[in-house]
């Protein structure tokens, strides 16, 4: 997502180049910021208005970094949509629609503006507070465990055909939740669809591609809290839904520690702030269909 060269919006009387632009909204907001909406928007120090923001990254012309936030979500909407197509779309957000401008990115930004100086933080005297800068994700943590269910959600089809079902049947196995949570987890960076083979599900080390032990506490835990917010709803934003191919919705769930990541009509992925690095697949079992069919009705749609 970028815009043009001659892109500019008002920012603090300064013209702003464009660089990307981003949605902040309960459907759809960089999950790399919080598990849910209210978290992502307390990081950029905005209320959690219901309709959201659009978040407009550029540089000024003396390449300082900025972020325009505007409440024409639509606007916005419609920009990153055509530059996802491949197409050039003039991001101007009228001044009547900018709520604030604040110093710095909450994101990484690969590109910069041409012609200024180098990406660099605006002087304090004139950002009037510290500036933003995106989370760490160098170690294994929150930020990073979010952005692996990203890539997840993102890739699903790359990180689906490395999971084989036959895992997910214990031989002699009569319970049913064990057989729900009996799984493999694929080894290596969560952010990377080119994970590493199968391993122990009980964090044993089994050889690579031998079944997993059945009730790993972490799978369990993270069903128990997902179930949980059935009855108690979550904050906004915290459980997701969007399109799948067939008919299904991709659904996306977070909390104190974990991320989940599921398909109406498949299984589910799990991740975990207290294993780093690990994927771990959910069997659908005879439990977790009914599960990701009551998260899908108490979770935002996009508009």
């Amino acid at each position: 997502m970028a815009g043009t060269d001659e892109q500019a919006v008002a920012a603090e009387d300064d013209a702003l180049y464009v660089l990307t632009a981003v949605l902040l909204t309960p459907a759809k907001f960089p999950s790399v910021l919080g598990d849910d909406y209210p978290e992502a928007c307390a990081a950029l120090g905005l209320p959690p208005v219901a309709d959201g923001y659009g978040l407009v990254l550029g540089q000024d012309g003396e390449g300082a970094r900025w972020t325009v936030v505007v409440d024409d979500v639509s606007l916005v909407a419609v920009a990153i949509a055509s530059w996802d197509c491949g197409m050039e779309h003039d991001l101007s957000p009228d001044e009547r629609t900018v709520v604030t401008a604040l110093p710095g990115w909450p994101l990484a930004v690969a590109v910069a503006a041409p012609n200024v100086p180098a990406p660099h933080d605006p002087d304090p005297e004139i950002a009037g507070r510290a500036p933003l800068a995106p989370p760490d994700t160098s170690v294994w943590g929150p930020a990073q465990r979010r952005l692996g269910a990203d890539e997840i959600a993102q890739q699903w089809a790359t990180w689906r055909e490395q999971v084989d079902d036959s895992v997910f049947v214990m031989p002699g196995e009569g319970d049913e939740a064990a057989a729900e949570d009996a799984g493999s987890a694929a080894s290596g960076d969560s952010g990377d669809a080119d994970a590493g083979s199968p391993d122990g599900a009980d964090g044993s080390g089994d050889a690579p591609g031998e079944a997993r032990q059945p009730r790993h506490p972490g799978i369990r835990r993270v069903l128990a809290e997902a179930r949980a917010y059935i009855d108690a709803p979550p904050p906004l934003g915290r459980i997701r839904s969007s399109f799948a191919p067939g008919g299904a919705r991709t659904l996306r769930a977070d909390g104190p520690g974990w991320s989940l990541v599921a398909r109406t009509d498949d299984i589910a992925f799990v991740l975990l702030d207290d294993e780093p690095n690990e994927v771990l697949p959910v069997g659908r079992g005879t439990e977790l269909p009914a599960l990701l069919e009551a998260l899908d009705k108490i979770a935002v749609r996009p508009l």
